[in-house]
């Protein structure tokens, strides 16, 4: 489990985390719009903050580089 979480760290395992949480945001919306449970919404929503906080992370590791 820490070779995945030091990966995760990385600028690679960011991208590809985020790509991940978005494609399952994705299928939840779907679900959502389409049954129109509000589990559904939230689950969207929790996915969606996971891939945002991924990409912010990103973002601040190519502006300040390797440290």
């Amino acid at each position: 489990m820490q070779r995945v979480t030091e990966w995760h760290q990385k600028r690679i395992g960011l991208f590809v985390f985020a790509v991940i949480e978005l494609t399952i945001a994705y299928g939840f919306a779907s679900l959502s719009i389409d049954r129109g449970n509000l589990w559904w919404y939230l689950l969207t929503l929790v996915f969606l903050v996971g891939t945002l906080r991924n990409l912010l992370r990103l973002v601040k590791k190519f502006i300040h580089g390797k440290k």
